[in-house]
Formats: structure tokens, sequence, C-alpha cells
């Protein structure tokens, strides 16, 4: 039975920073890339950042690059994503996700190509 499980949402103000981690379980973590997603209140849920199995290849859209950094460390099968400088419209549910290929190539903010999803994490940025 695959597990995913995120932690470390909370309430922070703006220009403030969170670390969220994700652990996954009943799986081979190095077999999947992995992925983060997040969904703002009455929005569609949209891609935030992809890393490949072995944690060498990032992506990021492009509203959070230069502010938010994904990592994954295998040994722990957990994936983390560091949120720096946080705004108000990154209030969301964050939702970590296997993809169903090792790597991020391809269109990898399509939520449909991620086969095992977490329960999210809420993240409230205030200003």
């Amino acid at each position: 039975q695959v597990q995913v499980v995120e932690s470390g949402g909370g309430l922070v103000q703006a220009g403030g920073s969170l670390r969220l981690s994700c652990t996954a379980s009943g799986l081979t973590f190095d077999d999947y890339a992995m992925g983060w997603f997040r969904q703002p209140p009455g929005k569609e849920r949209e891609g935030v950042s992809c890393i490949n199995w072995n944690g060498y290849s990032t992506y990021y859209v492009d509203s959070v690059k230069g502010r938010f950094t994904i990592a994954r460390d295998n040994l722990k099968n957990t994936l983390y994503l560091e949120m720096n400088s946080l705004q108000p419209e990154d209030t969301a549910m964050y939702y970590c996700a296997a993809r169903e290929y090792a790597t991020c190539l391809g269109s990898w903010r399509d939520s449909g190509g991620f086969g095992y999803w977490g329960q999210g994490t809420q993240v409230t940025v205030s200003s």
C-alpha cells in the first residue's frame, strides 16, 4: 500500500519562509520523479515544482523561480520544498505527488501524470 504524507505547512507573514516535507512509503522511492502541486482557494490545482529520481534535475513554475527550492533525500524517502520570500498569492493547499516516470521530462505540470498523492498541507501567507 502506497502512502504519501505531507507536513510543514502553516501560517506565515509575507516575506517569511516555510519548509514542506513529504514522506512516501510502499514504493521504491528512487524509481519516481516527485512533484509539488498547489491549489489556492477557489482555483484549480497547479504544478509548482518537479525533481527527477536522483535529485539532479529540478523544474519550477515561473512564479516561484528563485524563491522555492525542491530537494529529496532518497535514503529517507523524503521530498522537500523550501519556500522563501512567501507572498499572499502563495496561499494554497500544497500536495506532494509521485510521478509515473523517473524524470520530469514532458508535461510535469499536468497532475494526470502523477499516480500517488498526499493529503495536502495548508500554507497561508498573510499580508
